[in-house]
């Protein structure tokens, strides 16, 4: 196998996993990402299809896998691994117990499919970094995982908030729209049907969260359009 072929399996392997973890890809994205030409995509689809993956191909839109479609699980570089456990150790301070717990089970299971030798280093690696920030690591909220889930399932969430400005608690219905984080504080950007506008919302000033089995219709507006608006707005302040 020469050094071309070895680029392409190497390439063909990396569009398999893109495929698995994103429900659509056109040529033009899978071409920009790998710096290579349409017809290239084109090729090597055509040959993952010949060799036995079941990509599906949506005129006008895209690639994706047939649903259960899933290669076994890849093995970690020791630089990826480093990479994984670094960011644990940011995850560790944060304020949301709920997204520690999820980070750190998830993270057990990302160890228990790396080699011994590398999960000797990164146990040591662990040992050795330190992040300062939130040095009580008091978690004031426990919201952030569930939240999570009820964005991408576009769930109805009701809540109970506490504006100190004004002191007063108000019960909200929202419709989780995104999930951001400052400093010190997860904010959550949802549209509020009791103000029928969009409000960022500290969770951990939510005292009590229900999600609810009613569903809401996806928001049009982007993300990068929500911020615009709050420029223009000029304050990002959470408003109650």
């Amino acid at each position: 196998m020469n050094g071309n072929d070895i680029k392409r399996l190497s390439r063909l392997t990396a569009i398999l996993t893109q495929l698995q973890t994103k429900r659509l890809l056109t040529a033009p994205e899978l071409a920009k990402k790998f710096s290579v030409s349409q017809r290239t995509i084109y090729r090597d689809i055509k040959a993952l299809e010949q060799a036995g993956v079941p990509v599906l191909t949506e005129e006008g839109k895209g690639y994706s896998l047939m649903d259960g479609y899933r290669i076994p699980p890849v093995m970690f570089t020791e630089s990826q691994a480093n990479a994984l456990i670094t960011a644990q150790q940011l995850v560790l301070k944060n304020k949301d117990s709920s997204f520690i717990k999820e980070y750190t089970e998830a993270i057990d299971k990302i160890k228990s499919v790396l080699r011994y030798s590398t999960q000797e280093k990164i146990n040591l690696l662990s040992d050795r970094i330190v992040f300062r920030q939130n040095p009580e690591n008091n978690q004031s909220s426990s919201y952030l995982s569930v939240l999570q889930l009820a964005l991408t399932n576009y769930n109805l969430v009701s809540i109970k908030y506490y504006s100190p400005d004004s002191g007063a608690t108000t019960e909200r219905t929202l419709e989780p729209f995104a999930i951001y984080s400052t400093q010190e504080n997860w904010l959550l950007i949802s549209f509020c049907r009791l103000r029928k506008d969009f409000r960022a919302f500290r969770l951990d000033r939510i005292l009590h969260l229900n999600v609810l089995e009613d569903k809401f219709e996806p928001h049009k507006i982007t993300l990068a359009e929500y911020f615009e608006i709050c420029r223009a707005k000029s304050s990002l302040q959470p408003l109650t």
